[in-house]
């Protein structure tokens, strides 16, 4: 029994009709090496004999009563495989955007609550490639809940459930499932009683008036020890930043690492990571030229970073910090923009700290945080003010190995992450095998057109590679200025002050 942390059991509670907090993935596979098509009662065995690598994939949730503490991870005595697994065969079309499109169907459906929170289908029926006269491709697509995981550990999942080598190794037999007996009700509440006498705020459902005052005080002073870049909610009014539907688009587009790493080398002190921030930055900025939003003022990304052990064996879950930074878009000069968002990220670097996933989940429980989101959500408070920012984009190294599922090599592959109201469109970067792939994953009902991002990419990495052979490294590209932060306004604090108010009277009714 492993009870969730605040950061994970507050993807839960996100978690609407119109919000699924799941992360997805697309894996296309070429089993031309092999010989045969891959048949899906060989990809169910394989799976069944990789079980135990992956713990979570045999766990469902425990609630508490009342939501008086955060659930646990039990094992689930009635797993069965089949409930996760499903099988298409897209026929005479099979091509890439119809997977891509069925891909975006199933990926807005939440998962089931009543078993381990994952679910893959498999998709038969469509060419390898271009050059294929077969049909010796396959696909998965995967979802897996936010709450079990972050996008980091997520491809350290998939790297767990393939193989490293061409050869189809002979499936082995299922380990014994023996499943821990669930906790008993009284159980869980003594334990969920002695959470809540260490940590009294989370009792503040139960008490108001006095946790009222507490709660209020202690955010107030913990908010002001924030050293931020900029200050909070200042991001500008966006077309990305509007109330969201259920309907998904995946939009996604490859790009050579050598490409993104000649640019770096023709800056100077950049790192790569920097380069794709450019290149998204670049893009985002086309995209508003092109539908009359501001370009005078410069877009703000959530950035979140990966803070797991090394040890492989510590368990998944959500193990982030996150920092906010301006992505220079008001900078016309698109290498120019790539050294500014590299002073920007430095200028951040306390912030980084200063909200680490820990120390965020510490001010508030993962309840009044959902809640806080849902209201900053019903409020419009993107819309009626200004955005704390723009949208996340997240860059996840994967393998530069091939991978093989059964001497079907990994070919390519997409990934979404979850939307949520005023947050229309998030960007997923992960490389593997020399290529970085960039996956805009949007609410076609908030983000008009969303196909062209696609050739808008192309355009920008162009236009950053012209540039940035013309721009000179000078010292001051070396030498940054570190010190940029400011305190928060007081104009931020009134209004996370009025955020939280609100929260706390919906705990009260």
């Amino acid at each position: 029994m492993r009870q969730l942390s605040e950061l994970d059991a507050s993807f839960l509670y996100l978690e609407s009709e119109t919000a699924p907090m799941h992360i997805g993935g697309i894996y296309l596979f070429d089993a031309r090496g092999s010989g045969n098509p891959l048949a899906f009662s060989t990809f169910v065995a394989y799976l069944r004999s990789r079980l135990h690598v992956v713990p979570v994939f045999r766990q469902r949730l425990k609630e508490i009563p009342f939501r008086l503490g955060r659930p646990y991870w039990v094992d689930d005595p009635d797993f069965s495989i089949e409930r996760h697994l499903a099988y298409v065969n897209l026929g005479e079309h099979g091509k890439l955007h119809s997977l891509v499109g069925l891909a975006s169907k199933i990926l807005e459906e939440p998962l089931k609550r009543d078993r381990p929170l994952w679910h893959m289908t498999f998709v038969d029926g469509f060419p390898a490639d271009e050059d294929d006269d077969g049909l010796h491709g396959f696909a998965l697509i995967v979802k897996l809940h936010h709450a079990a995981i972050d996008a980091f550990s997520g491809e350290e999942i998939m790297g767990k459930l393939l193989e490293y080598t061409p050869d189809a190794r002979a499936i082995a037999n299922p380990r014994p499932w023996e499943p821990q007996p669930e906790p008993s009700e009284e159980r869980i509440i003594l334990q969920t009683g002695a959470n809540l006498l260490r940590k009294p705020l989370q009792v503040t459902s139960l008490a108001m008036n006095a946790a009222e005052v507490a709660a209020r005080s202690l955010v107030q002073r913990q908010i002001r020890k924030l050293p931020l870049p900029f200050p909070l909610f200042s991001a500008p009014h966006s077309p990305f930043n509007r109330q969201i539907t259920a309907n998904r688009q995946i939009i996604s587009a490859d790009v050579d690492l050598s490409r993104l790493k000649a640019i770096k080398a023709n800056l100077g002190n950049v790192t790569l990571n920097d380069v794709v921030l450019g290149l998204c930055a670049e893009t985002l900025r086309r995209y508003l030229a092109n539908h009359d939003g501001d370009e005078g003022k410069s877009l703000v990304a959530m950035t979140p970073i990966s803070v797991r052990s090394n040890s492989l064996r510590k368990a998944t879950g959500n193990q982030m910090s996150a920092m906010l930074l301006d992505l220079a878009t008001n900078e016309a000069n698109p290498a120019r923009r790539i050294r500014k968002i590299h002073q920007n990220a430095v200028a951040s670097e306390p912030y980084r700290e200063a909200i680490s996933a820990d120390r965020l989940t510490e001010l508030l429980p993962s309840t009044m945080l959902a809640l806080s989101a849902r209201l900053y959500s019903e409020l419009q408070i993107a819309q009626r003010y200004q955005p704390a920012f723009n949208l996340p984009i997240t860059n996840v190294p994967g393998p530069q190995v091939p991978l093989y599922l059964q001497g079907a090599r990994l070919t390519r592959q997409y990934n979404s992450a979850p939307l949520f109201d005023s947050m229309g469109l998030v960007v997923v970067a992960v490389s593997y095998e020399g290529r970085l792939t960039i996956n805009f994953t949007l609410c076609p009902d908030v983000v008009a057109d969303g196909d062209s991002l696609k050739g808008l990419l192309e355009e920008s990495l162009h236009a950053i590679e012209t540039a940035a052979s013309a721009l000179p490294i000078t010292e001051e590209d070396r030498d940054y200025d570190t010190d940029g932060s400011q305190t928060l306004t007081d104009e931020a604090l009134t209004l996370l002050e009025g955020i939280l108010s609100r929260t706390l009277k919906r705990f009260r009714h």
